[in-house]
């Protein structure tokens, strides 16, 4: 299903079947899936909690997969509450990048993290 060149319309697709298929759609609410991406969230964390900060290289193969999956949930909640929402996921990350390239400045924030 997934080849590398999935398009994020593919992504919603593929959700929104999983989601029918199940008959979740009544469960699928804004409320429960903005609290479910932070839950999910919360699991990516803790794949984190209590290490020390190190570059994605040095992660083992284990750390990587299940960070993966974690971060899957995320993006499948994300995707499921834009769906509900009717929510053009290309259209407002785009729209969230120009309005973060005029509050952050290449030249101004080059880096820096803050």
């Amino acid at each position: 299903m997934v080849d590398g060149t999935t398009t994020v319309g593919a992504l919603r697709t593929a959700v929104r079947r999983f989601v029918r298929e199940r008959d979740w759609e009544r469960f699928h609410l804004p409320k429960d899936l903005a609290i479910a991406i932070s839950v999910e969230a919360s699991e990516l964390l803790e794949r984190f909690l209590w290490r020390d900060p190190a570059p994605a290289a040095t992660l083992s193969s284990e750390d990587r997969s299940a960070i993966a999956e974690e971060l899957a949930d995320v993006v499948i909640y994300g995707v499921s509450l834009a769906d509900v929402l009717e929510v053009d996921l290309s259209d407002a990350v785009l729209a969230k990048l120009k309005k973060d390239e005029a509050k952050y400045p290449a030249d101004r924030y080059r880096g820096r993290a803050r």
